[in-house]
C-alpha cells in the first residue's frame, strides 16, 4: 500500500461522526497510518502505533496475560489490566464494555488502514468512560484486488505470520486478514500465543445505501503471567519472574468472537440513516496467585477466575448536512443501548498440596450492566473564519448482580445500582488563516467504576461494593493548528481536566483490591504534535506531552508497600510528567528507507502516596527497509533494531502493589527481521 499523501487533507469521523477534514476540528485528534508500506514494525501491539500521538502513553508491558497498558492524558492509568477510562472501538464496534474497562488484544493491524484518537473534551461524547477514545478502522477492498502475506521473527523466540485478502467486485467488497503470533518472552514464565482473524464485506444497496458486515476474533490459548518485581528483584535479576508467578503457574487464556453488521442509507442530499448492530461472546480463564491462606476467609472468591461473557448492542444515528441562516451547518443525533451479561466463578487455585490448579468453588454469580444514552452535536460556520461545534449526551448505566453461591459464612450477595449523567461539550474554532487554526473546547464527562472494581467491599464482608461513586470530570482545552509547506503540520494543545469522586485504591492484600472514592484529583498539561518534511527525502515527527497530574484532596488508608496516607498535592500513579517520542526517517515510497527512533520517559510513582519511583528513561532504535513494486507484485523485506544501547528500564508499573511488586522490566536490545508480499491481479 502506497505511502498516505500528506498534502491531502485527513478526513476523521471520531470526533464529529461526519467525516470532516481533521484540520477543522476544535479538538485533538491524531491519525496514525497502520498500512503504509514503511512502517517496519512487527504489527503485533498497539503501543507500535500510538506512541507516537502527544498525550498518549502506551506501554507494551511484555505480558500477554494483562494486555497493554494505555492512558490518554493520565485517564486510565491505575489500571491494572487491561484498558479502562478510555473507549475503544473496532470499525465502530465497542472494545470496552458498558462498565468501562476494554481490551486491544481483538485489534487486528494486518488488515487495518488506520487508528483515530481523541483526546480532550469532545471525548464525553461517547459516554462512560471516556477520558480518550481509540478507534481502529479496517481498510476497504482494493482494485485491483490483492493477495499478502507477512512473516516475522525476532528476539526472545518471537514470530508472526499474517495472511490477507482484499479486493472488489462489482458492488461488493472484502477484506479479510489472519495472524499468528507466538513469544517466549522477554521475561522468565511471559510465553504467549495469540491468532487474530478479521473480516470486513461491504456491498452496494440501490440508491444510496451500503451494508457492511463485520467479523472479528482473537484467540490466546496461554499466556503465562510473570507478574510484577519488587525493586530489589529487578535489581538482582529483571528477566525473572515474581516467586509466586512461578509458585502458582499464574497464568490466562481468551477466546473471543464478535459480528456485527452496519448499514448506512443516504435519504437525499442532506439527511442520512445509520445503523449498527453487533453481537459478542468472550471467555476468560484466569489463575492468580492468591495465597492458600487468604482464601480461607469465608468471603474469599479464590484465586482462579472463569468469566463468560455475552455483549450486544446497537447504535442508530441521523445525520443532517445542510444550511442555516445561510451557512454550512452538520448535525447528528443519535442513541445507543450496550449490554454485557458475565457469569463468573471464581475457585480455589489448589487442591491439596497442588498449587496452580482449579479447586473449590468459591464464587458463582451473574453480573449484567448495560447503558442506554442519547447524544446529539452540531458543526455551525456561522462566519468566513468562525465555526462553532455543541453537543451532548446523556447516559444511565444499570449495574445488576444475582448471587448463587450462598453458604453459612457467604450470604446473599445480589444487588444493583444506577449511574447517570448528561455531558455537555462545546468547542469555537477560529481561521486565523488558511493554514492555521486556533480553537477552544470545554467538556463535561463521567467515568462508573468497573465490574473488577466494585468486585470487593472494604469492609471484608462478600458482596460488591455499590457505594462507589462514579468520578465526573471537567475538561477544558485551548488548541492551535497549522498546515506547513509540503504537508506537514505543528499541532499544540494546553489541556485541563478536574475531577471529583476519583476512584483510586483503598486496600490491596490477600489478592482482594478494594477502591474508594477520594476526593477532587487534577490532569493538567500541555502537547506537542510535529510531522516536518525536511527536503524530498527526510522527515521528522515529533510528539511531546507534559503532564501534571495531582490529588488535590488528602485521603487515607491506601495501599502500598509502606501503608500510607496522601497528602493533597500528592501526583497522581502510574503517568510520567514528562514523555516524548522523535522518529526521524529518510526515503520514499519506493526503494530504501531508514529511520531512527528515540522515546524517553520521565520517573513515574508506583503508588498513590508517591513513596516509591520508577526511574525515567530513554531508548533508541533503528529501523531499514526496502521495497521492490511492479504493476503485479510488491516485495518489502526491513529489519529494526529496538533498545538499541540495551538499556536497563522499568517498561510499566502496577500501581498500589501491597507486596511491593509494582515493576515490569523493559526488554533489552531486541532485533526483529520481516518480509511482506503483496501479489496484485491483473486487470487486463
Amino acid at each position: 500500500m502506497a505511502h498516505t499523501d500528506k498534502s491531502l487533507p485527513t478526513i476523521v469521523v471520531t470526533a464529529t461522526r461526519i467525516p470532516t477534514p481533521e484540520f477543522d476540528i476544535p479538538a485533538s485528534i491524531g491519525v496514525v497510518e497502520v498500512g503504509g508500506v514503511r512502517l517496519d514494525t512487527p504489527g503485533v501491539n498497539a503501543s507500535e502505533y500510538l506512541q507516537q500521538v502527544p498525550g498518549v502513553m502506551a506501554r507494551d508491558r511484555q505480558n500477554y496475560a494483562q494486555d497493554e497498558q494505555i492512558s490518554i492524558r493520565g485517564f486510565g492509568s491505575r489500571s491494572t489490566f487491561g484498558v479502562r477510562g478510555v473507549r475503544l472501538y473496532t470499525d465502530g464496534i465497542p472494545a470496552t464494555m458498558p462498565d468501562g474497562q476494554g481490551q486491544v488484544s481483538n485489534f487486528d493491524f494486518g488488515g487495518a488502514d488506520r487508528i483515530e484518537v481523541l483526546r480532550g473534551p469532545f471525548s464525553a461524547l461517547y459516554g462512560n468512560s471516556s477520558g480518550g477514545v481509540i478507534q481502529i478502522f479496517t481498510a476497504d477492498g482494493s482494485d485491483p484486488a490483492q493477495v499478502s502475506a507477512g512473516a516475522g521473527l525476532g528476539s526472545n523466540a518471537a514470530w508472526r505470520a499474517d495472511v490477507g485478502a482484499r479486493g472488489t467486485r462489482g458492488a461488493f467488497g472484502y477484506n479479510l486478514d489472519l495472524s499468528d503470533f507466538r513469544t517466549d518472552g522477554y521475561r522468565d514464565h511471559s510465553q504467549a500465543k495469540r491468532i487474530n482473524s478479521n473480516a470486513k464485506f461491504d456491498y452496494t444497496v440501490g440508491d444510496g445505501g451500503k451494508l457492511t458486515v463485520l467479523f472479528n476474533t482473537v484467540s490466546v490459548p496461554q499466556a503465562l503471567d510473570p507478574q510484577g518485581l519488587t525493586w530489589a528483584q529487578y535489581q538482582a535479576d529483571p528477566r525473572q519472574a515474581a516467586p509466586a508467578a512461578l509458585q502458582y503457574d499464574t497464568r490466562k487464556s481468551i477466546h473471543q468472537w464478535q459480528g456485527g453488521a452496519l448499514y448506512t442509507q443516504q435519504i437525499d442530499e442532506h439527511q442520512q440513516l445509520r445503523a449498527l448492530f453487533y453481537y459478542g461472546q468472550r471467555g476468560v480463564l484466569q489463575y492468580l496467585s492468591v495465597p492458600v491462606a487468604a482464601q480461607k476467609n469465608p468471603s474469599s472468591s479464590g484465586g482462579v477466575v472463569d468469566l463468560a461473557t455475552l455483549y450486544r448492542g446497537t447504535d442508530l444515528r441521523w445525520t443532517w448536512q445542510g444550511n442555516m441562516a445561510g451557512r454550512p451547518l452538520d448535525f447528528a443525533v443519535g442513541t445507543t443501548w450496550d449490554d454485557e451479561a458475565q457469569h463468573r466463578y471464581g475457585y480455589e487455585n489448589f487442591v491439596g498440596n497442588a498449587l496452580g490448579v482449579i479447586g473449590r468453588l468459591r464464587r458463582d454469580e451473574q453480573d449484567g450492566v448495560y447503558n442506554i444514552d442519547e447524544y446529539a452535536q452540531g458543526t455551525w460556520k456561522f462566519a468566513d473564519r468562525w465555526s462553532l461545534t455543541l453537543g451532548a449526551r446523556h447516559s444511565d448505566v444499570r449495574f445488576h448482580s444475582t448471587d448463587y453461591y450462598i453458604t453459612a459464612g457467604n450470604p446473599d450477595d445480589s444487588g444493583r445500582v444506577t449511574y447517570g449523567a448528561t455531558g455537555p461539550v462545546a468547542g469555537m474554532m477560529f481561521s486565523a488563516s488558511p493554514n492555521w487554526h486556533l480553537y477552544a473546547s470545554w467538556g463535561k464527562g463521567f467515568e462508573t467504576p468497573t465490574f473488577s472494581e466494585l468486585g470487593y467491599r472494604p469492609d471484608d464482608e462478600s458482596g460488591l461494593n455499590f457505594d462507589l461513586r462514579p468520578a465526573r470530570s471537567r475538561n477544558g482545552e485551548l488548541g492551535s493548528k497549522w498546515r506547513l509547506a509540503g504537508g506537514g503540520s505543528f499541532d499544540v494543545a494546553l489541556f485541563q481536566a478536574n475531577t471529583r469522586d476519583e476512584i483510586a485504591v483503598l486496600s490491596s492484600s490477600g489478592g482482594r483490591t478494594t477502591y474508594q472514592n477520594v476526593g477532587r484529583s487534577r490532569r493538567r498539561g500541555a502537547e506537542l504534535g510535529l510531522d516536518l518534511p525536511l527536503g524530498e527525502w527526510w522527515r521528522w515527527n515529533l510528539a511531546v506531552t507534559y503532564l501534571d497530574a495531582e490529588f488535590l484532596d488528602a485521603f487515607g488508608n491506601c495501599s502500598s508497600s509502606a501503608g500510607c496516607s496522601v497528602a493533597a498535592g500528592t501526583r497522581m500513579p502510574g503517568v510520567p510528567r514528562r514523555w516524548l517520542h522523535s522518529g526521524l526517517h529518510w526515503g520514499k515510497d519506493l526503494g530504501w528507507h531508514a529511520g531512527a527512533s528515540l522515546d524517553a520517559a520521565g520517573a513515574v510513582s508506583v503508588d498513590d502516596a508517591d513513596t516509591q519511583l520508577a526511574p525515567g528513561h530513554a531508548v533508541a532504535g533503528l529501523d531499514a527497509g526496502y521495497v521492490f513494486d511492479t504493476a503485479h507484485h510488491q516485495i518489502a523485506p526491513f529489519a529494526r533494531i529496538d533498545n538499541l544501547f540495551d538499556r536497563r528500564y522499568i517498561g510499566s508499573v502496577i500501581v498500589n502493589q501491597a507486596s511491593g511488586g509494582s515493576f515490569e522490566p523493559g526488554p533489552g536490545r531486541t532485533f526483529w527481521l520481516g518480509i511482506n508480499v503483496t501479489l496484485r491481479q491483473s486487470n487486463n
